[in-house]
């Protein structure tokens, strides 16, 4: 049977009231009675049951999933798995829940983080640039025993926060492979847009794309980022002088998760039908126009497994565990007209 609390207070020479205090970090315990309980830990090989711990404490979890206020079908998406998932783990005592702000201003997100309390969240999961005010604001959260991942727009290798998402760079590089097949022999240019470059995502996919295109597909140019800020009317504006500056575009990139109006906007040039096009993330728009042959390929990240991946993250890092990383690897989906 596994050991209890009461065989590691014997094995440790404590009673189960300082076994109780050490596992829960409660202070009043000397660091070499905590030292005899954590040898003992490992001497008896004791696992403690959280599950049970927090059934017998009511403990409940509360995290937080802070979204840009612009967004599209794709954030809708995700905050639908939000409130999906909210109800299916209420029997865990986890509930989460979203809140919308100004991303593209990094001030105001520091503040936001900085007004939580935890008293009101265990967790957050932010989807924001990251810029030192927010990286910054994302270290003292934890200062304050508030868990935080970076949701979607990663941070950088060896950061202590934990990331949910997939590879962006590995996703830019698979983009240009299936863009440079699907064009073939042909020579010419390639539109590249996407919300912000202020965004590691967008960032990460630029540089894997670049790395390929400029590998293995010299004949073709990928232009310079053009950033349309979630606006409609510069997203126009900018295609539009794109393609009428470059007649030899033969190709598309989309690299934000939000691609209905730009692709809106180029599937609205003359002689667009002849461009290959790629985008990212399966929404109704991009679905429909798969379908219709305004989209050759998307490169998706399942929504579900995102959510369900940062509130895994959270729960685990508050139980003080780590979490299971084979478990947390978001895939890189390509779909096609014929794999929808």
């Amino acid at each position: 049977m596994r050991p209890t609390t009461k065989d590691l207070a014997v094995a440790a020479g404590v009673s189960l009231a300082t076994v109780d205090r050490v596992l829960n970090g409660r202070p009043g315990v000397k660091q070499h009675t905590i030292e005899k309980v954590s040898e003992a830990i490992r001497k008896i090989g004791f696992e403690r049951n959280i599950s049970a711990a927090n059934l017998a404490k009511q403990k409940t979890y509360t995290f937080l999933f802070l979204f840009p206020e612009t967004g599209d079908e794709f954030l809708d998406e995700l905050i639908f798995k939000i409130r999906e998932v909210s109800q299916a783990f209420t029997a865990d005592m986890i509930s989460a829940d979203v809140r919308r702000i100004d991303a593209s201003d990094p001030h105001k997100v520091a503040n936001c983080l900085a007004g939580l309390g935890n008293d009101e969240v265990d967790g957050v999961a932010v989807m924001a640039p990251e810029t030192p005010p927010v990286r910054d604001a994302m270290n003292r959260l934890t200062e304050r025993g508030i868990r935080a991942v970076s949701f979607l727009s990663g941070r950088p290798q060896n950061s202590d926060t934990d990331y949910v998402g997939i590879d962006n760079h590995a996703a830019g590089a698979t983009s240009a492979h299936l863009m440079g097949r699907f064009i073939g022999p042909k020579k010419g240019s390639i539109l590249v847009v996407t919300e912000t470059m202020q965004a590691r995502d967008s960032i990460e996919r630029r540089l894997g794309f670049d790395a390929v295109m400029n590998r293995d597909y010299p004949d073709l140019h990928p232009l310079p980022s053009l950033e349309t800020y979630g606006h409609q009317e510069r997203t126009q504006l900018v295609v539009a002088n794109a393609f009428s500056n470059n007649s030899d575009i033969v190709g598309a990139y989309v690299l934000s998760a939000e691609a209905r109006t730009p692709v809106e906007a180029i599937i609205g040039m003359p002689g667009a039908s002849d461009v290959v096009c790629i985008a990212h993330e399966r929404t109704p728009f991009t679905e429909s126009a798969l379908k219709a042959n305004q989209l050759d390929a998307i490169i998706a990240q399942n929504p579900g497994h995102l959510v369900r991946s940062a509130i895994r993250i959270l729960r685990a890092r508050c139980d003080s565990r780590e979490p299971l990383a084979s478990q947390e690897k978001i895939r890189i989906e390509i779909l096609l007209k014929d794999n929808l």
